[in-house]
């Protein structure tokens, strides 16, 4: 009878911390969600949250409060790799789009410039029908 010697072992890879000074933080509001995402200047994410990730659901998610909580969770995760200011872009129409900017902030992010990059139509798709409520 052959026996096992030895289990497997798995290797799980280090984070290691970089040093990076200045980055790009990413914000996509929509209707129901709102997504953050902090780079380093060539592109390269360090960390990102969003506010279902944070454990919102369903109309929570769209809040302006679970946005701040997002930006916030980003924001100290991109800290550790001594990030100190960002660039901030805008995307999107929802209600957390100024939440999330003053959330970077408080967290101690100094925020260097503001840029919205909503992309808008040359009459392209057709919008859904106004609600009736």
């Amino acid at each position: 009878m052959a026996t096992k010697t030895g289990a497997k072992r798995t290797t799980t890879r280090r984070r290691d911390r970089k040093n990076i000074e200045k980055g790009m933080a990413h914000i996509h509001s929509s209707f129901n969600n709102t997504i953050v995402t902090i780079s380093d200047v060539q592109g390269n994410v360090i960390s990102w949250a969003s506010a279902g990730e944070l454990g919102f659901k369903g109309s929570r998610k769209s809040t302006p409060f679970a946005a701040g909580e997002a930006a916030e969770t980003a924001a100290k995760a991109a800290m550790e790799h001594g990030l100190k200011s960002v660039e901030v872009f805008v995307k999107g129409p929802g209600s957390g789009r100024e939440a999330a900017i003053r959330s970077l902030q408080s967290a101690g992010l100094e925020i260097s410039s503001i840029k919205d990059v909503t992309p808008i139509p040359h009459n392209g798709c057709r919008p859904p029908k106004r609600r009736r409520v």
